[in-house]
């Protein structure tokens, strides 16, 4: 296969997306990296400000003329657009609309364009927790995990990911065969991780104090944003040098980010940022079960008159408290992948973005006036 090739990334400006733009760029064999996505994020416009390499093109992937449109001359896709959203603000249908329907167009696109290679990113919410709360302790890819998935957002990531395995080895227009794989990340954390930046906010509204929800047994993967990112460009560039070792495989994302007690996590690295953040205790469940019954209640009431935005739902609560935790070295196996960057190190460049943006919200706050 020659060099200089062009790469198409939708969402290309979102969390994961923008950090998968950054690194194609500083590809040699990459020529042209094209991002399409629904807004145009300031860092990727910079990116096309400073470099030939980055063509932003404003589009939603339900659009199939303009994705179509999008893809002429591409070599290889990775998919990463998205509707994201754990808290049920926005309706299933159009979350289905952009999460399934908007893959089948990129498939649809890339057999009648002849693009010979996918790279898909789902999410661990597509395989769990279930409704039955099961855990999964030190999954594999191979894990046999079974029953209904309990998140709605994950929901259409498992119907997603149906339709890319299926697609794999599909004919393309040119007589060729569709590659496709799976990048499955667990928690992502980092730069733009705007959680993180959220819950300083509530702390600090409680005095400095960082609550949790998850029993202190629970055990989830979490991944630095820039070493999922690396899995997509290196299973990006060995699906087109290896189609016969990762076409139609699925990988969990991984790196050395400690897994057992996620708020440990949480609080390490926002204490990394603001020393004053002290851990506090475990919120009970039926205190959180009560929470979400009764706003349920309040907003049955006062629909429509008032429609304010859930903090949480049972769905979100019960996979917060089930352990989903999987130890796997399947990607350093099929195609070489290490983290690029260490927990020390993704924990430094989190916990400076971090420091920035509370710095840039307070200095967009207006002043008062002191009587």
């Amino acid at each position: 296969m020659g060099e200089a090739l062009v790469y198409l990334v939708t969402g290309g400006c979102g969390f994961i997306g923008e950090h998968i733009v950054e690194l194609l760029c500083k590809q040699d064999y990459v020529s042209e990296v094209r991002v399409f996505d629904s807004v145009a994020g300031e860092e990727v416009k910079k990116f096309a400000t400073a470099t030939t390499c980055v063509i932003v093109m404003k589009g939603d992937i339900r659009d199939y003329a303009l994705l179509l449109s999008a893809m002429r001359g591409v070599h290889v896709v990775i998919h990463t657009a998205a509707i994201v959203d754990y808290t049920d603000t926005v309706p299933f249908r159009e979350m289905k609309a952009v999460n399934v329907a908007g893959t089948e167009n990129v498939l649809k696109a890339c057999c009648t364009l002849s693009v010979p290679y996918v790279v898909y990113t789902s999410s661990m919410a597509a395989v769990g927790p279930n409704t039955r709360q099961e855990p999964m302790l030190r999954g594999t890819e191979d894990t046999k995990y079974s029953g209904e998935v309990e998140l709605p957002y994950g929901k259409t990531k498992a119907m997603a990911e149906k339709l890319v395995l299926e697609a794999n080895g599909k004919e393309l227009s040119n007589g060729g065969k569709l590659a496709t794989c799976i990048i499955c990340p667990n928690t992502v954390y980092g730069e733009k991780y705007l959680v993180l930046k959220n819950l300083h906010l509530s702390a600090k509204a409680k005095g400095g104090v960082l609550n949790y929800l998850e029993p202190e047994d629970t055990e989830r993967n979490w991944t630095y944003v820039g070493n999922v990112a690396w899995m997509h460009v290196l299973a990006a560039r060995n699906l087109q040098l290896k189609p016969d070792v990762l076409a139609g495989q699925v990988y969990y994302s991984y790196d050395d980010t400690p897994t057992r007690k996620g708020f440990l996590v949480r609080y390490q690295l926002l204490s990394g940022m603001d020393p004053s953040i002290r851990l506090g205790s475990r919120i009970p469940y039926w205190k959180l079960w009560l929470q979400i019954y009764f706003y349920r209640i309040i907003r049955i009431l006062l629909y429509p008159f008032w429609k304010p935005q859930p903090f949480l739902n049972l769905p979100l609560l019960n996979t917060v408290t089930t352990t989903f935790f999987y130890e796997t070295d399947k990607a350093f196996r099929h195609f070489g992948y290490t983290p690029l960057y260490s927990w020390g190190e993704s924990k430094r460049r989190t916990t400076e973005w971090l420091k920035a943006a509370t710095k840039n919200s307070r200095s967009h706050q207006p002043h008062r006036k002191e009587t």
